[in-house]
């Protein structure tokens, strides 16, 4: 059995990059025909569902991995999102499709209810589309 595949290599790029507040980086691993869906927004912009990621990572303090799991085309990752905001502990469930070695849609799941006061305290964010 394998231990690393396309589909892996893209998925964990990805996340780590984007969890260190990486945007060139993690927006290296989106296909061109992007598609993000979150309970918040929905993006066609390799870098639109990044924009106000540096506001997220200031308030993470830990990624608990729960789970991943990986074949040729999708990727789940299980995890909980510690920050040190009213949210608390987030968990968080994410599905990606990958063609030919890039990330070709990402489904963001978690419960936006402990973030509803957050989001509407914070400016808007330009770039999202």
């Amino acid at each position: 059995m394998t231990t690393t595949s396309p589909t892996r290599e893209a998925v964990q790029a990805y996340h780590r990059a984007r969890f260190r507040g990486d945007v060139p980086a993690a927006a290296a691993q989106l296909g061109q025909n992007f598609f993000f869906r979150s309970p918040f927004i929905e993006s066609r912009s390799p870098t639109g569902h990044l924009a106000g990621i540096e506001q997220l990572i200031q308030i993470i303090d830990h990624i608990e991995m729960i789970s991943e799991l990986y074949d040729d085309t999708d990727a789940v990752l299980i995890y909980d999102l510690h920050t040190n905001s009213p949210a608390g502990i987030q968990h968080t469930a994410e599905h990606f499709r990958v063609h030919d070695g890039r990330i070709a849609a990402i489904r963001l799941i978690f419960d936006a209810a402990p973030w509803q006061a957050i989001m509407a305290a914070r400016p808007a964010v330009a770039g999202a589309d």
